[in-house]
C-alpha cells in the first residue's frame, strides 16, 4: 500500500511522517510516535481507553484515521503535566486512589481535562456525563469522581496542556 505524507501537532510538537492510510490515529500515535499511553481497549469506541484531545475535543483514537487528522492538534497523556510537575489531575488522581490497573486512567484523565478546559466549575453529574464514555473495570468511578471534583474545588486547572 503506498504511503501518504501526514503533517499534524501532538503534544504541541510538530510531526510529519509517511503513514498507511489504512493507520488509524492510535496506530500511529503507540506504533510511529512511541506515545503507548493511549491504549487500546475494544477497538469500537465504546471503552475510551484510547480517548486524545484533538482540536479541543475528546475523541476516540481508534475511531479515526489518521491521516484525518492533518493538521490536527492532538494531545495525548504524555503530553498532560510531566513527571517533574503532574498536571493538577494526575495529582489529585493519585491522591484520591483513582487508580488501581491504570488501564483506563490515561483516557479518563484526558476526558476530564476536556471537560475542565470548557467548563471549570461542572457539576457533579457533568462530570460523571463527561467520562461516561470511559470504562473502569477497577474503582467503581467513586474515587475517579472525587478526584475531579477535588480539582474543580481547588480552582487548580492548569491552562498549559
Amino acid at each position: 500500500m503506498k504511503k501518504q505524507s501526514l503533517t499534524m501537532t501532538v503534544n504541541g510538537e510538530p510531526v510529519s511522517l509517511l503513514v498507511d492510510s489504512r493507520h488509524r490515529l492510535i496506530d500511529i500515535l503507540r506504533d510511529e510516535l512511541g506515545l503507548i499511553g493511549t491504549k487500546e481497549g475494544c477497538g469500537e469506541g465504546e471503552c475510551g481507553a484510547c480517548s486524545v484531545i484533538m482540536d479541543g475535543k475528546l475523541i476516540n483514537a481508534c475511531l479515526v484515521m489518521a491521516l484525518q487528522c492533518a493538521q490536527k492538534n492532538i494531545l495525548t497523556i504524555e503530553g498532560v503535566g510531566s513527571v517533574a510537575k503532574l498536571h493538577p489531575l494526575q495529582d489529585s488522581f493519585m491522591k484520591n486512589g483513582a487508580v488501581q490497573c491504570g488501564y483506563c486512567t490515561p483516557g479518563m484523565i484526558l476526558a476530564a481535562k476536556a471537560l475542565l478546559d470548557v467548563n471549570p466549575k461542572p457539576t457533579k453529574e457533568e462530570i460523571k456525563v463527561a467520562i461516561s464514555g470511559n470504562l473502569c473495570r477497577c474503582t467503581g468511578y467513586t474515587n475517579i469522581v472525587k478526584a475531579i471534583e477535588d480539582v474543580v474545588k481547588a480552582g487548580d486547572q492548569d491552562d498549559e496542556q
